[in-house]
């Protein structure tokens, strides 16, 4: 069984790799016997379903997520239970392919307005004006 990012995008399991880690949190006693945290290492270097572009978008969206060896590691451990905190990590990881996903949009160059221009040069006069009137007082008999 494979995520569903998006119609016609998929992560197939063989790219992921879960295991459950014991967690801190709610639990009582309970958390010192049972591994309910789960890891989920999302194998970057080895998924095809991805191009490159969103593959870069997505290393520099996962930050500190993101491993020496490739990998986008997520852990959740916000459940009691393994198969909430399985769920909990995947959502997050589709998640993150999808706004890995949207195209930063082109910035298109524009020229600074005449009356900005102006409004620059004003307030530069002004600065200018200001300082002048710091020096050193200066008596003329």
């Amino acid at each position: 069984m494979s995520l569903l990012v998006r119609p016609g995008i998929e992560i197939p399991d063989t790219d992921i790799e879960v295991a459950f880690i014991r967690s801190a949190g709610p639990g009582g006693q309970n958390v010192n016997k049972v591994a309910s945290a789960v890891q989920l290492r999302f194998l970057l270097a080895r998924n095809t379903t991805l191009r490159d572009d969103v593959k870069s978008r997505l290393r520099v969206l996962a930050g500190q997520r993101l491993t020496d060896a490739d990998e986008v590691l997520i852990t959740s451990r916000e459940h009691r239970s393994q198969e909430q905190n399985r769920r909990g990590a995947e959502d997050r990881l589709v998640d993150l392919v999808r706004r890995a996903l949207i195209a930063p949009r082109k910035r298109v160059a524009t020229k600074p307005t005449r009356a900005s221009k102006e409004r620059r040069l004003e307030s530069k006069t002004r600065s200018q004006k200001t300082k002048k009137l710091r020096g050193r007082v200066r008596f003329h008999d």
